[in-house]
């Protein structure tokens, strides 16, 4: 099975060095094609020069892209050249009425989509531990199962088409929850004169303990905010998560703070943050 990817962001660039490594990766484009050049020729490939004349030549696509107007606009260019039979995964957060317009947009050129947005940050990316939820078809998973399992460490099969996206907003108000409770006890332990490396330590141990006190606690207290998942994403993640909301009258008082708290800091300047920059706003100076 020869693959394709398309975005090659923090997370699609990750990804595409692990299918790479695995032979499955034949080619790969980007909107930026010197950054699309530059890793083809670090992987010992060739780069598309448009997504049709890489859609023609694969037999499944992986999308990495940051929108719901991105993905269909890569879907809309794929449809002039796929090959019936095809299997595009789009890796990508979006909603899930997104998910089911690509799906419905590809099975009219006989083309397998699947919704499998990922979890597990750059670092997961990098290592080829991602966590995927997947929407659609489970005999078209299991095809593409030998691609997917070089960039995860776990694959769950959701359900229908728009499951992975409704499982991936469940991550990211999970994720929205968890990033005001660590950044709210650790400002809370700053003000109490606490170590906070030594609370860090001992706190990753017990109940409390999470990835992300673990990975972003003791940057984010030492006020460095490189992103492995930045702020601006996050928060237009949550967006989608209050639209889909909306729609099954689920309330998310914890998003809605989130979202405010973010644009606060996305009008300051730190959308291009690390989410922990979240610290920002609770720690005394």
């Amino acid at each position: 099975m020869q693959a394709g990817i398309i975005g090659l962001g923090a997370m699609g660039s990750g990804m595409a060095r692990n299918m790479a490594c695995s032979d499955y990766l034949t080619t790969l484009w980007n909107r930026t094609p010197d950054k699309a050049e530059k890793l083809a020729v670090e992987l010992g490939i060739k780069p598309s020069t448009s997504i049709q004349q890489l859609a023609a030549g694969v037999d499944i696509i992986v999308i990495c892209v940051s929108a719901d107007k991105d993905l269909l606009e890569v879907i809309n260019a794929i449809l002039k050249s796929i090959k019936p039979g095809s299997i595009i995964v789009d890796t990508s957060t979006v909603s899930s009425e997104t998910a089911n317009i690509a799906a419905d947009l590809l099975a009219g050129k006989q083309a397998c989509f699947l919704d499998a947005p990922v979890s597990g940050g750059v670092e997961g990316a990098k290592n080829g531990t991602l966590a995927m939820m997947v929407g659609g078809d489970a005999a078209v998973l299991e095809r593409a199962m030998p691609v997917l399992n070089c960039m995860c460490s776990r694959i769950i099969h959701m359900g229908k088409t728009g499951t992975g996206q409704g499982t991936k907003a469940v991550n990211q108000i999970m994720a929205a929850g968890i990033n005001q409770a660590v950044t709210e006890a650790l400002a809370f332990a700053q003000a109490e004169g606490l170590p906070l490396e030594k609370v860090i330590e001992v706190v990753s141990g017990g109940a409390a303990g999470n990835w992300f006190l673990e990975h972003r606690g003791l940057s984010m207290t030492q006020h460095h905010y490189q992103p492995g998942f930045k702020l601006a994403l996050h928060h237009k993640d949550l967006n989608i998560c209050q639209s889909m909301a909306e729609q099954n009258s689920a309330d998310l008082a914890l998003v809605k703070k989130t979202i405010s708290d973010y644009e606060q800091l996305i009008n300051k300047g730190f959308g291009e943050e690390d989410i922990s920059a979240l610290f920002r706003l609770k720690h005394k100076r």
